[in-house]
């Protein structure tokens, strides 16, 4: 039995190790010549841990995981705490604590635990075709691979997603900008261990540890798509956009390099009603493109990972195989791009009197509604 996976990101990586600890014969196809990550770190929780654990990755996601034992949100203006908590009680729930990772060791790892060479570079796919002799993609470079079948991990631009669905979806613009980096971890700008957030005006800024004394930040602000970007002119945008916010969040500003902080605008699809058709099946971003919200987007390709390894352990009918993958996934994934919705809505002003009422609601946090919350989200993965 052999598999071809379509992207060499996280999903896919994930996919082909559950695989071949389910005795398949996978090779990965990734259609640039060098991974570059797209955006600076990734929250993975509870559920994404113990996927990785599950997939015997889980040391790497230990090492470089960083220490966030706290979370608080604080005014813009005034920079005073509305609520801070212990993620104490998380853990003991879940029975894993969150790690938040840069991009960049995560996939340099993940890479080297599958094999960089064992990763075919510059494959891009042009078309895939079903018959009986399994499923064939065509690569833009004119070159072919042939597998009984193919999981299509190649993120949310997938190249896949239109054969699996029979049509192209379209992103929906989830209305914000998010400029997203790493600095040098400054008590002065938020405490070490702690997930710290600014709200206000429907924006956000925010900062979690992660490994090697380093935070990854974030700016989130609610702005129409396709402006102009530039580099030479980020910190003065910042600026302008965070005028009169609290200490801190001026000082982060100061600190950020230009050159190594991304600007991307935030999209979403809408959740479909199918993940796979034939031999073909989707994963990770390509399957369920979500906003960053809830931090769920990584977490829940791991997921996949681990019920699709699983289910073609179980049942050596492929397609069938592929069709319980199917109904074990849809509903969670659709309850996950959904839940970063709403999340995002609220968050980002889009009704700011639903906003405002939510910042009031921060004053008045004990952690508790917030950590049954998370739980809810953590505990309604494949590993509990």
């Amino acid at each position: 039995m052999k598999a071809i996976v379509i992207g060499a990101g996280i999903g896919g990586l994930s996919a082909a190790v559950a695989l071949k600890k389910a005795g398949i014969d996978c090779t990965v196809f990734e259609a640039v010549k060098e991974i570059k990550p797209v955006g600076a770190a990734i929250s993975i929780w509870p559920n994404g841990v113990k996927c990785m654990k599950h997939l015997g990755m889980g040391e790497m996601i230990e090492t470089y995981g960083g220490p966030m034992r706290f979370m608080a949100y604080k005014d813009h203006l005034r920079g005073d705490t509305l609520t801070r908590f212990s993620l104490a009680p998380l853990v003991a729930r879940t029975g894993g604590r969150p790690c938040p990772v840069s991009r960049a060791e995560l996939q340099r790892e993940m890479l080297n635990f599958w094999g960089r060479d064992a990763v075919q570079f510059g494959k891009r796919v042009e078309r895939v075709r079903e018959d009986d002799a399994g499923v064939t993609v065509t690569f833009t470079d004119g070159t072919t691979a042939t597998g009984d079948f193919l999981i299509a991990a190649d993120g949310s631009h997938s190249a896949v997603r239109p054969y699996v669905l029979g049509y192209t979806p379209e992103r929906r613009y989830a209305g914000y900008v998010n400029w997203n980096g790493l600095v040098k971890i400054d008590e002065d700008i938020a405490p070490a261990h702690q997930w710290t957030t600014f709200v206000g005006e429907g924006k956000r800024v925010s900062l979690m540890p992660v490994s090697g004394g380093r935070f990854y930040f974030f700016f989130d602000v609610p702005l129409p798509a396709g402006l102009a970007e530039d580099r030479l002119t980020l910190k003065a945008d910042l600026s302008g956009y965070f005028r009169g916010w609290a200490p801190p969040v001026q000082k982060l500003i100061a600190a950020l390099d230009p050159e190594t902080t991304n600007r991307i605008e935030i999209h979403d699809i809408e959740p479909f009603d199918s993940l796979v058709r034939g031999n073909v099946a989707l994963l990770g971003d390509a399957g369920h493109s979500t906003t960053p919200d809830i931090g769920q987007g990584g977490c829940a390709a791991m997921e996949d990972a681990v019920v699709l390894g699983d289910c073609v352990r179980d049942n050596h009918n492929i397609a069938l195989a592929l069709r319980q993958y199917e109904a074990l996934r849809c509903d969670r994934v659709r309850d996950l791009v959904l839940k970063a919705r709403k999340r995002c809505d609220i968050t980002h002003g889009k009704d700011m009197a639903l906003t405002r009422a939510w910042y009031q609601e921060l004053r008045e946090e004990t952690g508790e509604r917030i950590i049954n919350g998370l739980c809810d989200t953590i505990q309604g993965g494949p590993l509990g």
